[in-house]
């Protein structure tokens, strides 16, 4: 067996800060999804009613100007 070797304080002191830095980051990008995700979802819902009010008033011109009434 090979005997441990002796890592210096201030690596050891950086290593450790990288990794608290890296879970403190992943915790605050965790929190923010769901809020992200709800604003996605409610520019779809509001792109999709958009549409739906496109269709609804071309089916009324075209009921408006139609002949065979």
């Amino acid at each position: 067996m090979v005997p441990p070797v002796q890592v210096s304080e201030l690596i050891k002191l950086g290593r450790y800060s990288a990794l608290l830095l890296r879970v403190a980051y992943r915790e605050s990008q965790a929190l923010q999804l769901p809020e992200t995700q709800a604003e996605e979802e409610r520019k779809i819902a509001a792109e999709e009613e958009k549409k739906q009010d496109e269709l609804k008033g071309i089916e009324r011109t075209a009921d408006e100007e139609s002949i065979l009434k």
